[in-house]
């Protein structure tokens, strides 16, 4: 056994005011609660909230005073995420501080759900890290984990557990919770999902194991999740088998190295992907036009004039 502790921290955010202070005082009041902990993961945009207009340089004071809780208590941090400034871009980038308060790597979120996080540049790197003497961690943040690539090439670069700050408020998250347990499961590995509340989300977070069974789910109410993982579950779910059944990605290394999925192929004609049209957030005036349209047309071939017979149409 392999165990490592890790606490998600499922809080209310506000998006008119800081929330540092608050994310400070939830780490005392878990490291008093559980000392045993060893890494705390909070939601994502968790400091600032979800409004752009936030966005700020990296590195900064919140970083800083991060890093001092994380050397305090002698634990890894990955205190959500925070919208970055930088050479007229903003991004949505998490950090990740090891317990002697150094920053280790930061993430810059790969997919921003488009078409409603505007103005977000996506980041174009993967993020790992070693937990020394425990095993190897990713990083992926909310909408990543919607294409499946993602999480794959994290795992193909040795992830054991992806951790995974979530910022979902929106009626879509009874589909990521499942999601959630088909990433876990084709990956065989740990996922460790956390959201936030009120605008920060809606809560029910989830965790699960390399199996994709829930190991816990929680609610919609302000909540300190301590877990501790035995992440040798991982090794012995890839070497032998999910339930010593299925080896999924034994299957996909032996098909790499014997053939491509040719709809990765760069330069690659994309027809029926192109016949969906843009990018772009659904409208009521597009609705409304379509029907005043489709209704024009009725009129005109439904009018005693519309006859051929007449020399009219």
């Amino acid at each position: 056994m392999k165990p490592f502790a890790i606490a998600g921290i499922q809080m209310k955010v506000s998006a008119v005011a800081s929330n540092v202070e608050m994310m400070k005082l939830k780490i005392d009041i878990t490291m008093n609660l559980y000392p045993w902990i060893e890494m705390i993961v909070f939601s994502e945009l968790c400091a600032f909230g979800p409004l752009s207009h936030t966005a700020q340089p990296i590195p900064n004071n919140f970083e800083a005073e991060m890093q001092a809780k994380a050397k305090q208590y002698g634990i890894w941090l990955l205190p959500g995420s925070i919208f970055e400034k930088t050479d007229g871009n903003i991004y949505n980038t998490a950090t990740v501080i090891n317990p002697a308060g150094e920053i280790v790597t930061r993430y810059r979120k790969m997919f921003p759900f488009y078409p409603y996080e505007t103005g977000v540049t996506p980041g174009v790197h993967y993020c790992v890290f070693d937990v020394p003497n425990v095993g190897r961690f990713g990083v992926s943040i909310c909408y990543d984990m919607w294409f499946p690539e993602t999480i794959r090439t994290l795992v193909t670069m040795g992830a054991e557990v992806i951790l995974h700050p979530t910022l979902t408020g929106t009626i879509d998250r009874e589909i990521e919770l499942s999601i959630v347990r088909a990433m876990a499961s084709i990956n065989q590995c740990f996922m460790f999902d956390i959201n936030g509340l009120d605008t920060g989300g809606c809560g029910r977070s989830i965790i699960c194991g390399p199996d994709g069974r829930v190991l816990y789910q929680s609610e919609g109410t302000e909540e300190i999740i301590p877990l501790e993982l035995d992440i040798e579950r991982v090794k012995r779910s890839r070497e032998l088998g999910i339930l010593r059944l299925g080896q999924p990605l034994k299957s996909f290394r032996d098909h790499l190295k014997s053939s491509q999925f040719g709809i990765y192929q760069p330069n690659l004609d994309t027809p029926y992907l192109d016949s969906l049209g843009p990018l772009i957030k659904p409208s009521r005036l597009d609705t409304i036009t379509e029907l005043k349209i489709k209704e024009n047309q009725l009129e005109i071939e439904s009018s005693p004039a519309h006859y051929k017979g007449d020399g009219l149409i």
